[in-house]
């Protein structure tokens, strides 16, 4: 045989898989650098925890890996001291003896073989990192069987060598409990469920207009007034005493996750403001205001503390003093936020500070303001984080950035040396609908921004997810979390080069069973129907697809939510008349995922309008106020009006509070089924020849609602209305129909308004 065809059949045999190749581990985030030998170790009745006698961590790390252990096998290996550098048969090793430097703190190996385990760390965060990539080596019925408490009798562990260390040293969640109270055992599962994923941050929102959360003994009404809404039955809210706070913190420490307080300054602070009004700027002080019934994000009753007043900073440096006792972490989130400046343009103490202090507006108050609490915190060593607005009037020294509103507040305060942290809602904001932001959106997350010099690159700490609460009490958080940060705790651990979204998608099937063992409610996507199409002309035979490939789909046709007891999928009913369809994935334990719901109409075609003269654009209004709901239009003046091409955010004049609305016609091209696109941030509805076609109304994220209607080809008349509370802006509409299958945005030429011939 020639020797070019040896050297072929040669690599062809390299290529070659080996039938007893064992697979890869499903691990959730991927290690830095995994291999696979063939074999496994099996924890036995004989198997023992050594730790490093030396190190405290060490042996703190390894009476939680024994804990986690025992649930699983019926019993807690024991723990005995390591001696030397190597681990004795039946051993899990935890040691920081011959730790590799180069891997830092948070770093790690791990190696199994056929007779031990052991994982070198350089110190105790890094051993129980390891522990946690180890418990996911763990066959997936370990943890249900921890869950059930039937015990597994024995358990292999596959050979692998992991050398592994995170690319972010800020990898995080934001849980907002200022708006939703929720139970100290629920905010410790969340914890325990950062460190499974190799998390490090708890950011915790405390404090917020709908209510104050931390107790501070220095100002008892607090959380006497500012933590609950309502009254009698409908009385709702609470507060976490400071042993409460203690052992939260003490508990995340003992995991390795950070706790973060914020406590908003200089807005989001009604609650605070409805116990102590004195701190407020408006005449009257000491009448209780009203917004803790509000569970708006600005509410109308939207309010600020008073810059020109000493007593404010005595009472926020006397806040702050307590929350520094229960707090030992580096960094104090003081929010900074969506602050509604018109208090301070309306008060003359806090005009004769900015006459005092020599500031041209009010955004330079802002920053002066962030600035003299940030150079409080620093005299204690602390480090202040605010959202991005504190970018506004000028950047407080020191000061770290948590980027929200896109990434340009990432770029800009790392181009001016301040460190940052990444959560734009484009990507990290987990109270927007999963259609919003998928698993893949987040996981096509990249928190550094490549215009970024490797220099001022290396500012930024990390991502953050966030989970804001308006919408979604406690029971409501684990299917807005789950599995999406799932996907961005791989984003800010793994090498960004080893990323793809197809490999950590399979993983994710066998891990959601490990979410399912440890209790997780995630989210189980709804099912989707085909076609796609919700009108019709005579009758219509649908079918239902389960994308989530678990359970079974039940649906019903008369507008009420399917139970177990409901209608199963195996046929394909035909629908006649005007149809409400809703269906849900079910479990076999019976959870129902979430639920879809489909309007049929069955309808005649919307005929057009006859006009004999027209000309491109739109006739619009503007109006500036804050709402939480569309407004009643034909009860308000505008403050501008006019012709424009198309749908401009700008033309209400101003960045926040405001509402818009458009009226002209709508150039249809062709006959046929059309479907109109939607999006905004904030409330917004769509009238199209006197019909709704959309109703996208309320405080919410960027998110997208479609109408259909069959539509004769030619003018129909719009009518376009929407609302922005402040914060992230966004308004488009786009459309497909005949000839155009893909969403588009509607062309400026198709907007059109009557001229008079």
């Amino acid at each position: 045989m020639c020797t070019s065809l040896l050297s072929l059949l040669s690599a062809v045999v390299a290529w070659l898989p080996l039938a007893d190749e064992p697979n890869p581990p499903q691990l959730v985030p991927q290690p830095a650098s995994l291999s696979v030998s063939a074999g496994r170790f099996d924890l036995t009745g004989a198997t023992t925890i050594a730790t490093q006698a030396s190190h405290k961590g060490a042996h703190a790390v390894g009476q939680l890996l024994a804990d986690s252990l025992a649930r699983g096998l019926g019993r807690a290996p024991g723990l005995t001291p390591a001696e030397g550098r190597d681990a004795p048969r039946d051993t899990i090793l935890l040691t920081t003896v011959g730790a590799d430097p180069d891997l830092g703190d948070e770093g790690y190996t791990l190696d199994v073989s056929s007779s031990s385990v052991v994982i070198r760390a350089l110190s105790g965060v890094g051993l129980f990192r390891g522990t946690q990539t180890l418990r996911q080596l763990l066959p997936t019925g370990f943890e249900a069987a921890a869950a059930t408490g039937a015990p597994l009798s024995l358990v292999g562990l596959p050979l692998v060598s992991i050398a592994d260390q995170p690319r972010y040293p800020w990898r995080g969640l934001l849980l907002d409990c200022g708006r939703q109270f929720m139970s100290v055992e629920f905010i410790k599962r969340t914890i325990d469920l950062l460190a499974y994923h190799r998390m490090n941050v708890l950011h915790w929102h405390l404090v917020e207009d709908q209510g104050w959360r931390l107790e501070i003994e220095g100002y008892p009404l607090l959380t006497d007034v500012g933590s609950w809404r309502g009254e009698g039955e409908q009385r709702s809210g609470g507060f976490y005493s400071q042993d409460e706070v203690r052992e939260i913190v003490a508990y995340a420490a003992e995991r390795y996750v950070t706790v973060v307080p914020e406590i908003e300054l200089p807005g989001h602070c009604v609650a605070a403001l409805a116990a102590y009004p004195e701190l407020g700027c408006r005449d009257g002080a000491g009448e209780m205001p009203e917004p803790l019934a509000v569970s708006t994000r600005w509410g109308v009753h939207a309010d600020v503390y008073c810059a020109g007043k000493e007593s404010t900073f005595e009472f926020l440096t006397g806040v702050l003093t307590e929350t520094l006792e229960l707090f030992p972490s580096q960094f104090i989130h003081i929010g900074g936020d969506e602050v509604p400046k018109t208090r301070w343009q309306e008060c003359p103490d806090c005009q004769q500070r900015m006459v005092d202090e020599g500031l041209a507006d009010e955004d330079e108050l802002q920053s002066w303001f962030v600035s003299r609490v940030g150079q409080w915190l620093s005299e204690r060593g602390r480090r202040l984080v605010g959202w991005d607005e504190i970018l506004e009037g000028g950047l407080a020294e020191g000061a770290t950035v948590q980027s929200w509103r896109g990434m340009s507040g990432a770029v800009e305060a790392a181009r001016m040396g301040h460190d940052v942290i990444s959560s734009p809602t484009s990507h990290c904001y987990l109270d927007y609908s999963h259609d919003t932001i998928s698993l893949e959106k987040i996981y096509s997350f990249e928190p550094t921004p490549p215009e970024l010099s490797d220099e001022e690159a290396a500012h930024v700490l990390g991502a953050e997810g966030n989970m804001w609460t308006e919408r979604a009490p406690q029971e409501r958080v684990d299917t807005m979390v789950w599995p999406r940060l799932c996907a961005l705790a791989e984003v800010t651990w793994s090498p960004a080069e080893q990323r793809s979204f197809y490999d950590f998608y399979g993983r994710m099937r066998s891990h959601h069973e490990r979410l399912d063992a440890l209790g997780v409610r995630y989210y189980l996507a709804p099912p989707t129907v085909s076609p796609g199409d919700q009108v019709f002309l005579n009758s219509l035979e649908i079918r239902l697809g389960n994308p989530s490939g678990k359970g079974v789909v039940r649906y019903t046709l008369d507008d009420t939510e399917p139970t177990t007891d409901s209608q199963l999928f195996d046929d394909h009913p035909v629908l006649w008349r005007d149809t409400v369809v809703q269906a849900a994935v079910f479990l076999d334990d019976g959870r129902r995922g979430e639920l879809a719901r489909w309007v049929f109409d069955k309808q005649e075609p919307l005929l057009g309008t006859a006009l004999e003269q027209t000309s491109a654009g739109l006739r619009y209004r503007a109006y500036h106020g804050r709402w939480s709901e569309l407004p009643d239009f034909e009860s308000m003046e505008p403050v501008a009006s006019g012709l424009t091409p198309d749908l401009d955010l700008d033309l209400a004049g101003q960045d926040d509070g405001f509402a818009l609305e458009f009226e002209g016609y709508l150039d249809v091209p062709a006959d046929g089924l059309w479907s109109l696109h939607l999006s905004s941030d904030d409330g917004s509805r769509l009238w199209l020849g006197g019909e709704e076609l959309v109703d996208h109304d309320g405080l919410h994220g960027a998110t997208t609602r479609v109408g259909q209607r069959l539509l004769e080809a030619g003018l129909h008349e719009l009518r376009l209305v929407m609302f922005e509370a402040g914060g992230a802006q966004q308004l488009s509409l786009l459309w497909s129909g005949p000839g155009q299958a893909e969403p588009v945005p509607v062309p400026a030429a198709r907007f059109r308004v009557a001229t008079s011939p």
